[in-house]
């Protein structure tokens, strides 16, 4: 009787997006055309900042490695969610949800954190234009990099940390199309009350602050810019219009899943399905289509192949 009791969970069922066939379909269609059309183009960007040798400042290095942490972020849950809508019985091994669930935290977080970057970047780049080269030198943006890639590592490392310190004895089915710490705690035997309000500390509290200082830190940027120059001001302006936008796609979502006590709501599924399928994939694009120096050398490489 005490074995029965104490059975540990070994797979986790995954009901899915929606249970209707229909929508099943057309979402599959749609998130598949775009995955094929967008992961290349944030590829694209990769290359052509690194085989530009015109694109070496650091907003560049900054943006090459957001493209590469998007892409990287977008393989964690499209490609399953792909196989999972044609397949009867969607399953995820324990080990396989908890992977799952520490590269989402561990890419997550580090995006986070360069957008916090970013924005230091952009901040010295306007308000303090003399000393840009001297702060902002190769050294100190791979040490920012390296830094945001630990500052990853070490949320996401918590939260593994927090659930694997939980029994899972009972049900097993996740009401959701991939392992997130939400869906996942709610299926531990045993109160999670603490576990929740660490996980929203953990998570919620700091989406949150990072967050208020990035809209803080670019309404004083902005409020630089009015009081310069013309010249270079109207680039000024659209370089952070699209870091703003990034911001809001990035931490609109987060803030709406992680802030919160661990409680469904039906919205959660859609928001999730932005958060980490569609918004990742789109943000360096963004980026690029109000970039006029990566679109020129983009072009420029294209027609280089093309005439190759």
């Amino acid at each position: 009787m005490e074995t029965e009791n104490h059975t540990v969970v070994t797979e986790f069922i995954l009901l899915g997006l929606t249970q209707s066939q229909d929508a099943q379909f057309l979402v599959f269609v749609l998130v598949l055309i775009f995955y094929l059309i967008i992961l290349p183009g944030n590829v694209l960007i990769i290359l052509t900042i690194r085989s530009d040798p015109g694109l070496t400042a650091p907003l560049y290095f900054f943006l090459g490695n957001l493209a590469f942490l998007d892409a990287s972020y977008s393989f964690i849950v499209a490609p399953r969610m792909l196989v999972d809508f044609l397949s009867e019985k969607k399953v995820i091994s324990y080990r396989g949800c908890i992977t799952q669930l520490f590269f989402l935290h561990f890419l997550g977080a580090g995006e986070m954190f360069l957008l916090v970057v970013m924005a230091f970047d952009r901040y010295i780049a306007i308000c303090r234009p003399l000393h840009y080269s001297t702060v902002m030198n190769p050294r100190a943006c791979y040490a920012l990099v390296l830094a945001l890639w630990l500052g990853g590592f070490a949320h996401s490392i918590v939260q593994v940390a927090l659930i694997l310190h939980l029994p899972f004895c009972g049900p097993n089915q996740l009401d959701n199309f991939f392992c997130d710490v939400p869906q996942v705690i709610k299926l531990a035997c045993t109160d999670t009350f603490v576990v929740e309000l660490l996980m929203v500390f953990n998570s919620g509290l700091l989406t949150l602050l990072c967050f208020l200082g990035l809209l803080a830190s670019y309404a004083v940027i902005l409020c630089r810019i009015k009081g310069h120059a013309s010249e270079g001001k109207s680039k000024a302006v659209s370089t952070c219009t699209t870091h703003i936008i990034i911001v809001f796609l990035m931490f609109g979502p987060a803030i709406f899943i992680y802030t919160r006590p661990f409680h469904a709501f039906p919205a959660d599924k859609v928001v999730s399905l932005f958060h980490t399928v569609i918004f990742p994939l789109m943000n360096p694009v963004i980026y690029t289509l109000r970039n006029q120096e990566v679109k020129t050398s983009m072009r420029r490489l294209l027609n280089q192949h093309m005439l190759c």
